[in-house]
């Protein structure tokens, strides 16, 4: 078969590789359908995950066809059309009976980290019960393709963990498909405010036609001074942290309103300062978290009712055999005005 393989450091292929096989009862085999690139894939390539090591196939989001399912595998059978959640859950251990799937003791987020991931034509998904989602006739796979992890990500990690309310007012650092998945899912619940701050003209279009009330093109001092001016200089009660990098995370210490919270999403390769000289008596919260997918069955629901539409976050289409293509093209969003890229791989 044909798979992504991250090679190191700035280095990635397309090989041939053997189709993978059933290594335990719980385990199905996929053939991959539809999948895309993250975020994160990149923060791979800049080195940013040790756990990913080279060789490793990329790739944690896709829907696909089931090819093949192990001797323990109740819900699913060949055939059967399916959505592959990005974290595997065996739904028994300590953390998955908290909800906590993202710490599974036998998955947690592996796909193409750990082990083989879905940029490919085939794919190895271990608790397979737990970590699928069947794929409702009828049902738009494009738009589910948004459900194996920037949804549930943008709306766990984001809104959830921001303790985003009806008129609270809400600033979304970082415009590029999480954040827009964050100010899509934040909507649920209504805020007065939903500020988007970003550097991309395109992008912070795209914020306004998906229900930003107000964008900001700034970084640093100057984006904190336009943010309090929009706040009557309060801050906001919920700063979210859409990209990962030290600059955007202390932005959101500037810019949060005292008894606010601050929720983490980025993928933070290196350190950033904390600042409790100045946020020690504000009464803040600062969340973290990785995305345990435990609310990917709400929305499937809500995307199948027409309450939200992820597949507004596509922009570009590339088959299999143009992946590197694919990788370049979301890789310099900037200039491609790329969010989320679809790879056609059947």
């Amino acid at each position: 078969m044909k798979a992504l393989i991250f090679e190191g450091p700035g280095k990635k292929s397309l090989q041939e590789r053997d189709i993978p096989a059933v290594q335990n009862p719980t385990d199905a085999i996929v053939r991959v359908a539809k999948t895309t690139i993250c975020g994160t894939d990149l923060h791979i390539l800049k080195g940013d995950v040790p756990t990913c090591t080279p060789g490793r196939v990329l790739g944690h989001e896709g829907v696909g066809v089931v090819e093949q399912a192990g001797a323990g595998v109740t819900q699913f059978k060949k055939g059967d059309h399916v959505l592959i959640s990005c974290i595997s859950s065996c739904g028994k251990c300590e953390y998955c009976r908290r909800g906590i799937y993202s710490h599974c003791t036998t998955g947690g987020w592996i796909l193409g980290n750990t082990i083989d991931g879905m940029q490919a034509e085939y794919v190895r998904i271990p608790h397979a019960d737990t970590s699928l989602y069947p794929i409702p006739d009828g049902a738009d796979e494009d738009a589910l393709v948004m459900l194996s992890d920037i949804l549930p990500t943008g709306f766990e990690c984001g809104v959830l963990n921001g303790r985003v309310q009806p008129g609270a007012s809400v600033a979304i650092v970082g415009a590029g498909p999480v954040g827009l998945a964050a100010l899509l899912t934040a909507q649920f619940y209504s805020p007065a405010e939903l500020i988007v701050i970003d550097l991309d003209e395109n992008r912070l279009e795209a914020a306004k036609r998906f229900g930003a009330t107000k964008t900001v093109k700034a970084t640093g001092e100057e984006a904190k001074r336009q943010l309090l001016q929009l706040t009557e200089n309060k801050g906001v009660d919920t700063a979210i942290e859409a990209v990962g990098i030290p600059a955007t995370f202390e932005l959101c210490q500037e810019i949060v309103a005292a008894g606010g919270v601050i929720a983490n999403i980025g993928v933070h390769g290196v350190k950033a300062d904390l600042h409790l000289e100045t946020l020690w008596s504000h009464n803040i919260a600062i969340t973290t978290r990785l995305v345990d997918t435990v609310t990917t069955p709400m929305l499937l629901k809500t995307v199948r009712s027409g309450k939200i539409d992820p597949k507004k976050l596509i922009t570009h289409r590339f088959k299999l055999d143009a992946i590197l293509d694919a990788y370049e093209t979301f890789s310099k969003a900037s200039d491609t005005r790329a969010l989320k890229v679809i790879i056609e791989v059947d």
